[in-house]
């Protein structure tokens, strides 16, 4: 059996050395068009920002070692131009010589991954404006820091004002993955640092009280945030600087932009090839990934694939999905029944120290769906025993079905175990758990790295406190006309207080019960929602028609950076 495959790198790299390992005797090709097989492209902001310092560090694998230890043959600079899908040929031609050849295959993989958004805005193409997708790319961006600085510095040396230390500046445009790495990683080349998205948040997976979180943090660090607002040019500035001028009439001047606005699905092969392309603009594979064409398979970031919480179709570009699908396809093509179960977009990025992960669904997009049938709780447990020195508060929100239970998602930020709880999370939802699983979860506690109750127990605790009935919650979208009752000490209203609320602490709220109203809703709050629950179980318990509202005063501050024209967000101080 003779097996073609179009791409390296996570998909293409991985599907080769599993097909091997399956089947000695299979003649494996693998034909990529850059000049490394197999790169770690994530580590590449990180080679920029001099974290990772050896270049040779970002190669995972070489066309050598692909054929010492696997007896692959990797041909790098060759790219596929042409599928013949009734011959079951692939034309390729050598990038450096021009010259093209026909290899015939039994079975074909295209990884042929994604290109970057590319808008055609004016001035876009000038120098000193970069993506980041390769390694040249990596190491053309570390060349042009080094020559702008080296510029600074000569023009501060030659001005009077020699005392004055030479200050880049840096646009990112694009908060997404991409934009908000190379934002810190700019930031630790000491840029000054503008970050420029279209959208009215940051990390368009998560929701927006969660994204404001992040926002906050990334203001603290010295980034300028200039968001719901896109780049309409750019022109060339003195001094070989670069200005970006945004939609809104902004000019901003700066000696390197990089583009992070997105990826889309590199499909020109496939669709010359007239295979399906689905809805999303991907190559369409089934579970298998197999393709229309059911000799010819595709992996990675080209294809659309199920999200395994709505079971739609959808583009979700992560190396863990890339790998798996190549060791898939490998096993089909060696004679396995194995397929891919979906994708639930399980992500982490680390920003100036903090941890901002998620998985399965957002409440945005059940909105923009459709669906009422889900309730959400917003928790923020400590990494591990509080009693332990070093604790870091973890921001939760869990959304879970109404009806029975079932988890669909999750946004955590914090300093420290975050990724872990939801690496938790993410397994639990693939498995179709719901909240009371979480309740039941066993996991491993020692007082320096969890709790008794971690934060994974505690948030399925919380949750099916509110299904069972035993801690009805609300929102403070949804309170502004009924009673409010603050059971926080009167030491901490004088650092924040919502106008119009009552306030009785906790401790005094059993001997002050004839001070509430018996006949109206009481939606009950604190600082994060541990006391209010103590005090709604006291208020159910004794005939009042009590409500936890979920977060407290964390979660009102969350929900006012979003929505701050909201009438409880205007009382607010």
């Amino acid at each position: 059996m003779k097996v073609i495959i179009i791409g390296g790198v996570a998909g293409g790299a991985s599907c080769a050395t599993r097909l091997r390992r399956l089947d000695e005797k299979a003649e494996i090709l693998m034909f990529e068009r850059g000049p490394y097989v197999s790169y770690a492209n994530c580590a590449l902001p990180y080679y920029i920002g001099g974290v990772i310092e050896e270049e040779s560090a970002l190669f995972v694998a070489s066309e050598r070692y692909f054929r010492n230890r696997f007896a692959i043959d990797v041909y790098t600079r060759c790219e596929a131009i042409e599928i013949f899908r009734n011959e079951k040929t692939v034309k390729i031609r050598g990038l450096e010589t021009g010259q093209t050849s026909n290899h015939s295959y039994d079975k074909l993989v295209l990884s042929p991954g994604a290109t970057s958004v590319h808008p055609p805005l004016l001035g876009i193409d000038l120098p000193g404006i970069f993506r980041v997708r390769t390694v040249p790319d990596a190491l053309a961006i570390r060349e042009w820091i080094q020559q702008r600085k080296a510029i600074l510095t000569e023009t501060v040396r030659k001005s009077r004002f020699q005392q004055e230390k030479a200050k880049a500046k840096a646009v990112v445009v694009g908060g997404g993955f991409i934009g908000l790495e190379m934002v810190e990683n700019l930031i630790r080349q000491d840029f000054d640092l503008t970050l420029v998205e279209m959208l009215d948040q940051v990390l368009p997976p998560i929701d927006p009280e969660q994204s404001r979180v992040v926002e906050a943090h990334l203001k603290a660090h010295g980034v300028n945030l200039v968001l719901n607002d896109g780049v309409a040019e750019f022109k060339q500035a003195d001094a070989g600087r670069i200005e970006v001028k945004t939609k809104s009439g902004k000019n901003i001047v700066s000696d390197i932009v990089i583009l992070a606005l997105g990826i889309r699905p590199d499909v020109n092969l496939a669709k010359k090839a007239g295979l399906v392309i689905g809805e999303r603009g991907g190559i369409r594979v089934d579970e298998h990934m197999r393709t229309s064409d059911p000799d010819i398979f595709a992996v990675g970031d080209a294809v659309e694939v199920k999200d395994f919480v709505t079971g739609e179709w959808t583009l979700i570009p992560l190396a863990g999905p890339a790998n798996r699908q190549g060791r898939i396809a490998a096993e089909v093509i060696a004679g396995r029944d194995s397929g891919f179960r979906g994708t639930q977009g399980t992500a982490v990025i680390g920003v100036f120290g903090k941890t901002i992960a998620w998985t399965g669904i957002n409440e945005k997009t059940l909105l923009q769906r459709g669906e009422t049938d889900y309730e959400k709780i917003f928790i923020y447990p400590n990494s591990h025993a509080g009693y332990y020195p070093g604790a870091k508060p973890i921001t939760l929100k869990v959304i879970f079905r109404r009806s029975d239970g079932r988890l669909l998602g999750v946004c955590a930020f914090g300093e420290e175990g975050v990724d872990k709880r939801v690496d938790v999370f993410a397994a639990m939802i693939q498995m179709g758990a719901t909240i009371y699983d979480l309740e039941e979860a066993e996991l491993c506690y020692a007082p320096q790295f969890g709790s008794a109750k971690d934060p994974v127990n505690i948030a399925g605790m919380v949750a099916a406190n509110a299904l069972r009935g035993d801690m009805p919650i609300s929102h403070w979208n949804s309170v502004k006309s009924s009673f409010l009752l603050d059971v926080r000490e009167p030491s901490e209203l004088k650092q924040e207080s919502v106008p119009g609320a009552v306030n009785i602490p906790l401790g005094q709220l059993r001997s002050r019960l004839n001070e509430l109203p018996p006949d109206q809703e009481i939606n009950v709050f604190c600082e994060v929602g541990q006391r209010s629950y103590y005090a709604t179980r006291i208020l159910l318990q004794n005939g009042f028609n009590a409500k936890d509202v979920s977060g407290g005063m964390k979660a009102l501050k969350q929900f006012c950076a979003y929505h701050s024209e909201n009438e409880v967000c205007k009382k607010e101080k």
